[in-house]
């Protein structure tokens, strides 16, 4: 259940606005099969130039892993040909990848996967264009999975080529007792650094979430509990390593401010982070953040205070905006569809939320991953269940 990455200190721009009376154009790209072209889905997208669409499933590929098979990276073409690049053995190449995958000007695809590798706590993995993979990292390589284990997020890319990423286990605190996970980064000669370990405590656990980078090289992330309340944080980690909570959740009666936050952030140019949390809220079924600059946290929008939580609820991904000031989002459930199977939303400046799209089983279900948005300002990314065979979809939706 992972979100779409990011790296850039502003927010990541829909290229076009909407037109307000925009109606519901939503489209399977892509339906997976259940077989060796992957099922399930778990993130969202990455795209190039020519409008190929790179990706992940979490199961499917083979007949590994009990034969479920252990998760591909894919291609899909703008003629809706789905390729798939890697399908993982289930052996030291990995298992399970909960993240995307981020791109590099030659054409690599890098990613992480949850489980295998050398130790079995996952890997961070490259494919080329030709489709070959190398394991670059086997997590739980060092003594107490100290360089980290499980990582459950993608990862971010800067321009001399390093990795930013996340583990949910392992590291140096011993606050848990699988570790409380890590913030890494993995540099082109192959050096895994471990940048902060969290402890366990108000520093928060568990990170779930990709990571986002300013220009001046911050990364900025969320952990999905720990911090004085136990419900999660928003953290800053500076190029030396120095972490700086910028808000723990639930410091509100009830937790209006919201609760356990599994997604990454994006930022306005204004130094203002927004983010979705999966609990809390008013409702308790999630909401929408704003964070400022002076650590001031606004809830924008709580889901489900609408009848049948038509509006959504349990928002596991990130945020796109667009130049005025929207933004856009998924929700894993809710929605006024047959099935309760998710929505996409925008969310006005003023905190008006439209659901763009009710999830029907039929066309797929349970949105779990991050939006992208190409030229036109259509959104795009996948559902991890559902459509015509009940494996997920790839799908597209002009607002």
């Amino acid at each position: 259940m992972k979100p779409l990455h990011a790296l850039a200190a502003a927010a990541a721009l829909l290229a076009a606005t909407p037109p307000a009376d925009a109606t519901d154009s939503f489209t399977v790209l892509y339906a997976f099969h259940g077989g060796s072209d992957g099922t399930n889905p778990d993130a969202g997208l990455t795209a190039d130039g020519k409008g190929n669409l790179y990706g992940t499933t979490l199961n499917g590929g083979g007949p590994g892993c009990h034969g479920t098979g252990c998760g591909t990276v894919f291609r899909l073409a703008p003629d809706g040909t789905e390729t798939v690049l890697h399908a993982f053995t289930g052996g030291s190449d990995g298992i399970s990848p909960l993240g995307g995958v981020v791109l590099d000007r030659k054409g690599n695809l890098y990613g992480t996967t949850n489980f295998g590798g050398a130790t079995g706590y996952g890997t961070v993995f490259r494919v080329a264009p030709n489709g070959a993979e190398t394991v670059l990292h086997s997590f739980c390589g060092k003594p107490g999975c100290s360089d980290g284990a499980s990582p459950a997020a993608g990862l971010i890319l800067d321009k001399q080529g390093n990795l930013y990423g996340t583990t949910f286990n392992g590291g140096t605190g011993m606050g848990c007792a699988e570790g409380c996970g890590s913030v890494f980064r993995f540099a082109p000669d192959g050096t895994e650094t471990v940048l902060h370990s969290f402890v366990g405590g108000s520093d928060g656990i568990y990170p779930d979430a990709v990571l986002m980078a300013d220009k001046a090289g911050n990364l900025y992330g969320t952990t999905y509990e720990g911090g004085t309340q136990g419900y999660g944080i928003v953290f800053r980690l500076a190029t030396d390593g120095t972490e700086t909570v910028l808000y723990t959740f639930c410091s509100v009666a009830r937790c209006v401010d919201g609760a356990s936050p599994v997604a990454g952030l994006i930022a306005d140019a204004k130094g203002n982070l927004y983010g979705t949390t999966y609990g809390g809220g008013t409702i308790g079924d999630g909401n929408v953040f704003r964070l400022a600059p002076d650590g001031t946290e606004t809830s924008l929008y709580s889901f489900c205070t609408k009848t049948h939580c038509a509006d959504g609820l349990w928002p596991l991904a990130g945020l796109v905006a667009d130049a005025q000031g929207n933004l856009y989002g998924t929700t894993g459930s809710g929605g006024a569809g047959n099935c309760g199977c998710g929505v996409v939303f925008r969310l006005a400046p003023d905190g008006t939320e439209t659901v763009l799209h009710a999830f029907e089983a039929k066309t797929g279900s349970d949105p779990w991953a991050g939006l992208i948005a190409d030229r036109n300002g259509a959104l795009r990314s996948t559902a991890h269940d559902g459509g015509a065979n009940g494996d997920g979809v790839v799908f597209t939706l002009k607002p």
